[in-house]
């Protein structure tokens, strides 16, 4: 549900010489009512403001070797502390850009620990390391600096709360994270669709299903042709067992032609499947099941695997149509890595009394292989038993008694038959 921090950065500031005080310098300040005490600028080289403009350019162009090239020497040896902390700034940015968050992390750190920088550039700087931490899954770090970030620089943003909210949900600690997303939106009137889907989240796991479902059909009443807050909607109604409010969901979107992936369908005939399964008429959900996979299939949005065969298959099962559900096995049964299908379809076989062609599906099936091997040799016995092949069927029931999920009735038959060894 939820993607990882992604920043598209800059560098946040250009050098500007202590003393300047022309009128475009003088721009409306950020951080107004800031705790911090404005610190005085000690860049006072022509030449390290001439070295540290085009490294941030050559930074903010991602030309790192240029960057480094112009600005690890500042950092190095720079009379001027401020203009070390830029140089390092812009290293960090390079440094995360290419995926190195830790570094980044340090040298952002080095940056503000010089402290000898304006506060527009100082609290824009602190925040960034907010998102680095959370970037690098330190999420009690993130929230501390974020936290300080508005004590110190007297500013709340929605995005502020929404990053704590996101931490706090990483950490487990969901009244914190709905309380903090809460408050992000109260911010906004354009609040992220990605803060729904932590505040949704947090109220599934914090065990408030229902507020879960109510914000997930909000969500999708704001944006009725977005399939990603259907898909949302539907998943935390699944999770709170709501059932019949997830299959209105997505037969109205299905009413409308907004089923357009082989995830929807499927999803839709797993709906029905559950629902009557929990039900307990599972008929009437199963019978609507086959038809919506089928109408998937028949418009070639649902692709042909074994997987979706089975499924049909199961679901013409569940719906009285033994037929339908044989023919959908079989029609797996060439496509699938492992013998499930067969087995299967074997047993339906068995069902009708067709035993010799149940005998040789389910045979089949054993050789590619199936999950509960007891169970499909006591299938081979029962096929065998039909066919009246006594010493094919004990020879089934000997195979069967060495699985420990069939090995008490597969030898207590054999005891019967006064075959056990």
């Amino acid at each position: 549900m939820l993607a990882g921090t992604a920043l598209a950065l800059a560098v946040v500031s250009t050098p500007v010489i202590a003393g300047d005080s022309t009128s475009k310098d003088k721009k409306e300040a950020l951080y107004p009512n800031a705790t911090r005490k404005e610190p005085k600028l000690d860049l006072t080289s022509d030449k390290d403001q001439k070295a540290l403009n085009e490294g941030l350019d050559a930074a903010n162009a991602q030309e790192k070797d240029k960057a480094i090239q112009l600005l690890q020497p500042i950092v190095d040896g720079s009379k001027s502390k401020y203009a070390q902390a830029l140089a390092l700034q812009a290293l960090a940015n390079l440094h995360y850009n290419d995926g190195d968050v830790k570094g980044a992390i340090d040298l952002l750190k080095r940056s503000l620990d010089i402290g000898v920088m304006p506060n527009d550039t100082y609290f824009q700087l602190q925040y960034m390391l907010a998102q680095f931490y959370l970037a690098d899954e330190q999420y009690q770090l993130a929230i501390d600096t974020v936290e300080k970030w508005r004590a110190e620089g007297k500013k709340e943003t929605a995005a502020s709360y929404a990053l704590e909210g996101n931490a706090y949900y990483r950490l487990e600690k969901y009244p914190e994270a709905i309380a903090a997303i809460k408050k992000a939106q109260s911010m906004t009137d354009k609040p992220e669709d990605s803060w729904n889907q932590i505040l949704m989240a947090s109220y599934s796991e914090s065990g408030q299903g229902d507020q879960a479902a109510q914000v997930a059909q909000q969500q999708l009443a704001a944006n009725p042709n977005d399939p990603n807050a259907l898909n949302n909607a539907v998943a935390v109604l699944m999770q709170a067992q709501k059932y019949p409010e997830a299959i209105a969901l997505m037969e109205k979107a299905r009413a409308a032609g907004q089923l357009k992936t082989e995830k929807d369908y499927v999803n839709l005939t797993k709906l029905y499947l559950v629902s009557g399964q929990n039900s307990g008429d599972q008929k009437g959900p199963a019978t609507k099941a086959v038809a919506v996979l089928q109408e998937g299939i028949d418009k070639g949005v649902v692709t042909p695997t074994a997987e979706n065969f089975q499924l049909l298959g199961t679901a013409n099962y569940m719906s009285d149509n033994v037929a339908g559900a044989l023919a959908a096995y079989k029609k797996a049964i060439p496509l699938a890595k492992d013998g499930e299908a067969n087995i299967r379809a074997g047993q339906l076989l068995i069902q009708d009394g067709k035993f010799s062609e149940a005998k040789g599906l389910i045979q089949q099936g054993i050789d590619k292989g199936v999950q509960h091997k007891g169970t499909a040799y006591m299938l081979l016995a029962e096929a065998n038993r039909g066919l009246k092949d006594k010493p094919g069927t004990i020879a089934a029931m000997e195979k069967a008694a060495q699985d420990p999920e069939t090995s008490a009735k597969a030898n207590a038959w054999l005891k019967a038959q006064g075959a056990s060894k």
